[in-house]
C-alpha cells in the first residue's frame, strides 16, 4: 500500500482529465495526482502534481475526501486524499506527454467509459459535497 494524492480540477460545470499512458489503468481518463514525497504534505503534493502534469498554478480549494484505489489484478493499492482544485494562472496542457496521451474537459455527469477508479471516486465525493 502506498500514499498518494489526487486533485479534481473544476471549471464551472466541467472537470479536467488526463488520459494515462502507464499503469495503473493505462488508457483510461483520470484526475491529476501521484505519490506524496517524503516530508511533503498532501496539499503540497497536490499543488506540485498539478503544476507538473498541467503546467499551471492551481488553488487547492478543499479536501473532497479520502479514497482507496485497489486493483488486485495490477497488484495496486493506493490510499489518497483527493482535493478540489481550480486553475489560478495559466492554460492547462499535457505537460508530461510521456505519462499522458490526452487532456480534455468533461461534464462530470458524462464521463468517458474508460475512467479510472480514483476519478469515479472523486466525482462521487463531489456529488456528495458540491462546490
Amino acid at each position: 500500500m502506498r500514499a498518494g494524492v489526487g486533485a479534481l480540477v473544476v471549471d464551472g460545470e466541467r472537470v479536467l482529465l488526463l488520459r494515462r499512458n502507464k499503469a495503473p489503468e493505462a488508457g483510461r481518463w483520470g484526475i491529476q495526482g501521484g505519490a506524496i514525497g517524503f516530508g511533503e504534505t498532501a496539499e503540497e503534493a497536490a499543488r506540485r502534481e498539478l503544476a507538473e502534469e498541467l503546467g499551471v498554478e492551481c488553488e487547492v480549494v478543499r479536501l473532497l475526501g479520502v479514497t482507496d484505489h485497489i486493483l488486485p489484478e495490477e497488484g495496486v493499492h493506493w490510499v489518497s486524499p483527493v482535493f478540489l482544485a481550480r486553475i489560478r494562472s495559466g492554460t492547462p496542457r499535457n505537460a508530461e506527454p510521456e505519462k499522458h496521451s490526452g487532456i480534455c474537459w468533461f461534464d462530470p455527469e458524462e464521463l468517458p467509459e474508460e475512467t479510472t477508479v480514483p476519478t469515479k471516486n472523486a466525482v462521487e465525493l463531489l456529488r456528495e459535497r458540491p462546490r
